[in-house]
């Protein structure tokens, strides 16, 4: 755990050592009780897709068995709120969560992965929803921190840059992504293994926020208070 923090604390964005006592205090609210994250809905296909609630949206999507499903249950503070499974393409639909006590404060989706499990009618449906949903205000990609990026992967990174900006010019939502399984990485590479993919990312994708690294495998998970941070600020909360 220390040498990973240690490696990690020069790789991270200062913004996440200057947390402004006022977002903390909010973030930590919305993610104190985890008895108040519910499953709201599920789309498997567009005409499934429900009707906004109103409430800020953020979507996490990422390559076929990359972690997505276990991460969010650490994000949610849940062991089992997000079905996982260690056969790739388990997640089948648009999944909607609502955190917070009702009416919620946010909506997080759970997309389908892409990749070699990745159906092309669940590409559709992913990018019918980032196209057509004003409440979504970031798009989260995983990457597996042992595995790196592959052309998918930057096709997919690709493909959401170009999305960005709206018909008006106006940014649409913002683009973060999250690298997960860190601690897979010894920690001697640990330092040129991410640096590597941030070039990959930022090539792909320039306007993409930086990376946040993180581990849901350890005790206790690593850079979860982060992505959460990260979620609040983005929906203005």
């Amino acid at each position: 755990m220390s040498s990973l923090l240690k490696a990690s604390s020069i790789l991270e964005p200062s913004i996440y050592t200057t947390i402004s006592k006022n977002l903390y205090s909010t973030k930590r609210n919305i993610w104190a009780n985890a008895q108040t994250a519910e499953f709201v809905a599920s789309a498997n296909s567009i005409s499934t897709i429900p009707k906004s609630t109103g409430l800020p949206e953020i979507v996490v999507t990422g390559r076929a068995n990359v972690g997505k499903s276990t991460l969010l249950n650490c994000i949610l503070g849940r062991k089992s709120l997000v079905n996982t499974s260690k056969k790739a393409g388990h997640t089948k639909a648009l999944n909607l969560f609502r955190v917070g006590a009702e009416p919620g404060k946010l909506i997080l989706v759970d997309a389908p992965g892409y990749g070699t499990r990745g159906r092309v009618e669940w590409g559709e449906l992913f990018k019918h929803y980032i196209q057509n949903r004003p409440e979504l205000k970031r798009v989260y990609i995983l990457f597996n921190a042992k595995h790196g990026l592959n052309e998918t992967d930057k096709l997919m990174l690709a493909a959401l840059s170009s999305s960005l900006l709206s018909e008006r010019g106006a940014q649409a939502f913002t683009l973060q992504s999250i690298i997960t399984k860190a601690d897979t990485v010894p920690t001697a590479k640990l330092q040129g293994t991410i640096s590597n993919m941030k070039k990959d990312i930022w090539d792909a994708a320039p306007l993409c926020l930086p990376p946040i690294i993180t581990s849901a495998e350890m005790s206790p998970p690593f850079g979860i208070n982060q992505v959460r941070q990260s979620i609040a600020e983005a929906c203005g909360l």
